[in-house]
């Protein structure tokens, strides 16, 4: 299949992209390369020669990038809550605005579409899991951007027959993921004896899945999902905020006095969790577990990868980091 990937230079669309291209697609990457989005993500893989750079809210890009292929993948976001909460601007450009020039290039040209969300469109929930019937309930810019841009996908299926399809998915972790999120945040912090910022009691609850299972869950649902269909995608394993931070302090051989609570997240979700039923039904199943061996992987990735992640954590990532937390890095 000639698949484009809109946001393919990102954490979990680079691992979609290699996954792909192992099975046998041709993959063109389009990617506006913000922060978080990096050519040298997608190094040994053929899509670094087939690279558009521009966003998705470009139409004429788009609308190009859209003439020679089969499918679309919309992974291109503003992806962390903490930044939607300080500048939501951009978070209603992308997700809105970009969403829907993607899906106006995909209905003109014909193809399918898959649109990648989130969990948290949903909001928190206090036990049990979400399924793709549940009410959508989003609690921060970035998940209220996030399901208004589903539901812009959902109503093109509807008005115009367009062959749409959303997949959304739990907490990712993995290679390649920004260090603003917990995990590499936390890994490169105790990797360098800074302190280990945890929001409130840290006893928030997330369903961890790795960016590769997320990566195949969203492939199963290009190639086997019904149009007009929502497939959410969790992980196997659910635990405590503070028990991933403690995780990665054993892993990293630092020492729990490294960790700093600090004011919690304003509208912080207390727990999210997904039912995988629907997409399982297509085939797909995790092969990751996270406290047997995805975790241990992950921070062994990072220690390794100083080449990769060393001119972020140089760079206008510590001035973010201390607007954010209040304190400098080491």
């Amino acid at each position: 299949m000639k698949v484009l990937v809109c946001g393919g230079a990102g954490f979990i669309g680079s691992n979609f992209v290699r996954i792909r291209e192992a099975a046998g697609d041709e993959v063109t990457v389009l990617d506006k390369l913000t922060y978080a989005g990096r050519r040298e993500n997608l190094e040994g893989t053929d899509a670094a020669g087939r690279f558009i750079h521009a966003g998705i809210e470009d139409a004429d890009a788009v609308r190009d990038a859209m003439k020679d292929v089969e499918a679309v993948v919309n992974f291109a976001a503003e992806t962390h809550v903490d930044r939607s909460i300080a500048e939501p601007d951009a978070f209603v450009t992308t997700h809105s605005y970009g969403t829907w020039v993607l899906l106006e290039a995909a209905r003109e040209a014909g193809i399918r579409y898959v649109q990648v969300s989130t969990d948290e469109v949903y909001g928190s929930i206090e036990e049990g899991s979400f399924t793709e019937t549940s009410p959508l309930a989003p609690s921060s810019p970035y998940s209220a951007t996030k399901a208004g841009a589903d539901l812009l996908v959902w109503s093109y299926f509807h008005t115009y027959g367009m062959e749409a399809l959303i997949c959304r998915g739990s907490n990712n972790y993995g290679p390649y993921q920004y260090p603003e999120k917990l995990i590499p945040l936390t890994i490169l912090n105790a990797l360098h004896g800074d302190k280990l910022p945890v929001y409130g009691d840290g006893k928030q609850v997330r369903n961890w899945i790795h960016a590769q299972d997320f990566a195949r869950a969203i492939g199963t649902v290009l190639d086997h999902g019904v149009a007009g269909e929502v497939y959410n995608a969790g992980g196997p394993d659910e635990c405590e905020n503070i028990d991933v931070v403690r995780k990665v302090i054993e892993l990293t051989g630092k020492d729990e006095g490294l960790i700093e609570y600090v004011t919690d997240r304003l509208g912080h979700d207390r727990r999210y969790s997904l039912s995988s039923d629907k997409v399982r039904a297509l085939g797909w199943t995790p092969r990751h577990h996270f406290f047997e061996g995805g975790l241990e992987n992950t921070v062994a990735w990072y220690v390794e990868r100083k080449d990769w992640w060393e001119p972020i954590r140089s760079g206008d990532y510590r001035e973010y980091y201390e607007r954010q937390y209040g304190t400098k890095l080491g």
